[in-house]
């Protein structure tokens, strides 16, 4: 009787931690309410960046609200890669709870009401093989890192990675 209920003690303790420690690395994984839903890295086509007719737009990052109740203000976070090619974002950008928005490259008119918002640059920012994507709060608190490699992450070879559905 003893050793079976010594053994069920070890099994409840074991389980115990497994429990605290998925729960403790879930909520560190998600302590941010905004996360990166999804990058399309690999712009479709041959690359240009050329501001007029190059394909730098159709490189873009996708940051979700993932709260389900607090609404998110964006002005003053940043966006950086491995190489530390950054984008803040320079204005008030609201995501509700559930909403998102595509950083594209490119130059373009921002709007809460499209969900875009354009780094005003045209050089590419996201590496076609392999990088490092990094998404800091305005307080300089990191909300969230993903790192990727073509051969890894993309089965389908699209040039679309999805991070947090």
């Amino acid at each position: 009787m003893r050793i079976r209920i010594a053994l069920a003690s070890a099994v409840a303790v074991t389980g115990a931690l497994t429990l605290t420690t998925t729960g403790t690395a879930h909520a560190a994984e998600y302590a941010s309410a905004v996360k990166i839903k999804g990058i399309q890295y690999d712009a479709p086509g041959r690359d240009s960046n050329n501001c007029t007719t190059g394909n730098t737009r159709a490189e873009y990052l996708t940051l979700k609200n993932y709260s389900s109740t607090a609404t998110v203000n964006l002005r003053g976070y940043k966006v950086r890669d491995a190489a530390g090619n950054t984008f803040t974002f320079p204005t008030n950008h609201y995501l509700e709870p559930g909403d998102y928005v595509k950083l594209r490259g490119g130059k373009g008119t921002n709007s809460d009401a499209n969900n875009v918002v354009y780094r005003q640059n045209c050089n590419f920012m996201w590496n076609n093989d392999k990088d490092t994507i990094y998404v800091y709060k305005s307080s300089g608190s990191r909300a969230d890192v993903h790192s990727y490699t073509k051969s890894a992450n993309d089965a389908d070879g699209n040039g679309y990675i999805n991070f947090h559905g």
